[in-house]
């Protein structure tokens, strides 16, 4: 039930059941009081509280703005360059939501605090004021009353009639006070129907204007979350089969010989001890080499904790000879002759297989003959009957150097080509770059290339039944259409942009005709398999079995030029002077030398003899 109602003409009566319902009001007054009270203290925290949030958003926004993703290789796909632009992206959302809220909390005193607190202190004080008064006014009037009713009646008429007049006039005081607290306390029980609810509107309004906003803004939001959804999910699949590769290439790296050579900048590197002759002795320090064969310029830095900092010494090599086993009782030791110091240097290697390693690097020499396996190795180079057919006299050639000698021979790099295709912010660049490439390939390879890729549109537009999309395509056909020129961490991480080549074929293949031709290296390996697997697509009849196990690459020939001068030690070398100049350039099956023309002579040359034109 609600408050009962005061008539004024119960103020006159002043019974026992107006004094009830009056108390009512004021119970009823009290409880407001207190609620408005403990409601601005709530607000009060609720409004620190959003300061607070508000700071600790801004900073969570200043952290993605000033944050750097970086990505690992020298370029990026358009998937990596908007991940590592979201972060400023959700930093400028956050930004802007911030702003509203700031705004919210600006306001929150004007809107809410005040106008509550103005309420209880102008409205409810006053009612407050009005029961001081009218409770002022009842005692009062009360015992003036009692006084004059014990007054007797045979006072003179004079005096009683003046008594009468002063209770007169305290009833009256009394009668108004009551009047004036009976309409006070009703109009604020009515008042705060509005002035009281008013603020919590207002407020509650700009808390919606707030989440309003927020949903505005999560609404434009919306298409770049999709396309950063669809980034993350490329870049994801990319992960998956490049971490394939890097599984594969980490095996074969785990599982190939001591004599494993892995690619680098450099001939040879790796740790050698080297041999210091001290007053007390020799001593052998630890020190990281390299070897340029180019320049023949070998370096070493002292890894010794004492040494930290120091540059590293750079000689020029003059020769390098196999240490003999009983000459040291060290053992993988081999001396080298350097430009820049008198006498022998003594390095000793990590294993016999290391040594051999760094003698091959640096034209070592047995310390009687030439190394036997290197004379093995070029043997078959020059041999002009099959292998097979070599004698192979064991009075000559122990097993052990015929075993290395083969494995050396051998273990040649699978034929690869390499992309160099600058992935500018422009997809007109992109398409026009691979249509140039796609034109250099031979007639035949290129018919085959046409029909993958009209296959593989037709595969992408029922990507809705089959799941096979664009992207997907290009995870699955751009590692095995193309493969970079040296099997390394870095070149697995590369594929991602195989993947895009593959792509723009698809997504691109009516409007590559259009393009103008780039310089642009890069070719495609076509496997061997897929003539017959899209002759057996064109039938609709494809084979069950489809095994990749082999790839045809077309390289391309360079021209070069001689940066050194270099006289021929086999017969399938050629000799030349500084400044020559090759046709017909491109890689050898030997790692290191190039195959080449030369003055109507065909023959090999070092590649780090030459550079490019």
């Amino acid at each position: 039930m609600g408050l009962p109602t005061l008539e004024f003409s119960d103020s006159f009566l002043d019974s026992p059941d107006f004094r009830e319902r009056l108390k009512c009001h004021e119970i009823e007054l009290e409880r407001t009081n207190k609620f408005i009270k403990d409601l601005i203290k709530d607000g009060n925290m609720l409004i620190t509280a959003l300061k607070n949030l508000s700071a600790a958003v801004q900073k969570f926004s200043q952290s993605l703005q000033e944050f750097q993703f970086e990505c690992i290789g020298d370029a990026e796909t358009d998937d990596e360059v908007n991940i590592a632009q979201s972060f400023k992206e959700f930093s400028q959302l956050l930004t802007t939501v911030e702003e509203e809220r700031r705004r919210l909390i600006q306001n929150a005193d004007d809107v809410l605090i005040t106008p509550l607190e103005r309420f209880r202190k102008e409205q409810i004080g006053a009612a407050k004021e009005g029961k001081k008064k009218f409770d002022k006014e009842t005692e009062k009037y009360y015992c003036t009353l009692e006084r004059h009713l014990s007054l007797s009646s045979k006072k003179k008429e004079a005096y009683l009639q003046e008594a009468d007049t002063q209770i007169d006039k305290e009833r009256q005081l009394f009668y108004d006070a009551s009047l004036e607290y009976v309409f006070k306390i009703q109009e604020v029980q009515e008042k705060k129907k509005f002035e009281f609810v008013e603020p919590l509107l207002a407020f509650l309004q700009g808390l919606f204007t707030f989440y309003h906003e927020g949903y505005e803004l999560a609404h434009e939001f919306e298409p770049y979350k999709q396309q950063l959804q669809f980034n993350l999910q490329n870049t994801r699949n990319n992960f998956m089969s490049t971490k394939q590769e890097v599984e594969k290439l980490m095996k074969r790296i785990r599982s190939a010989d001591q004599d494993y050579k892995p690619p680098g900048q450099w001939t040879m590197e790796g740790f050698l001890y080297v041999q210091e002759k001290r007053p007390l002795g020799c001593t052998w320090t630890r020190h990281y080499c390299t070897y340029e064969k180019g320049s023949k310029t070998f370096t070493m830095s002292n890894t010794e904790t004492k040494s930290a900092g120091k540059q590293p010494e750079m000689f020029k090599l003059k020769s390098c000879i196999r240490r003999k086993t009983d000459s040291i009782d060290k053992r993988f030791c081999f001396d080298i002759e350097v430009m820049e110091r008198h006498g022998v240097m003594t390095l000793q290697a990590l294993s016999e297989s290391n040594r051999r390693l760094w003698l091959e690097a640096m034209d070592g020499k047995e310390p009687v003959r030439n190394s036997a396996c290197w004379s093995l190795k070029y043997s078959f180079w020059a041999a002009s009957k099959a292998p097979v057919d070599m004698d192979l006299d064991p009075e000559t050639w122990d097993n052990k150097t015929i075993t290395s000698g083969l494995k050396n021979y051998l273990r040649s790099a699978r034929p690869t080509v390499c992309l160099s295709l600058a992935f500018r912010n422009d997809q007109n660049y992109r398409v026009c770059a691979v249509h140039a490439l796609v034109h250099k390939l031979p007639e035949r390879n290129k018919e085959m290339l046409e029909l993958l890729i009209k296959h593989l549109v037709t595969v992408s537009t029922q990507s809705q039944s089959n799941l096979m999309t664009v992207s997907n395509l290009g995870v699955i056909f751009g590692p095995t259409l193309m493969r970079s020129q040296e099997e390394t961490v870095a070149a697995m991480m590369n594929i991602k942009f195989q993947n895009i080549v593959m792509e723009i074929l698809i997504e691109n293949f009516n409007k590559v005709s259009h393009c103008l031709a780039l310089n642009v290296q890069y070719a495609f390996p076509i496997p061997c398999p897929f003539n017959a697997y899209f002759k057996g697509i064109l039938l609709q009849n494809p084979p069950k079995h489809c095994i990749y196990t082999s790839c045809i690459v077309f390289p391309r020939i360079y021209d070069a030029k001689a940066m050194y001068s270099c006289e021929a030690e086999h017969s399938h070398e050629l000799s030349f002077p500084q400044g020559a100049h090759f046709s017909n350039v491109y890689p050898s099956v030997e790692p290191g030398w190039l195959q080449a023309t030369y003055e109507g002579k065909k023959g090999l040359i070092p590649e780090n003899y030459v550079v490019f034109l």
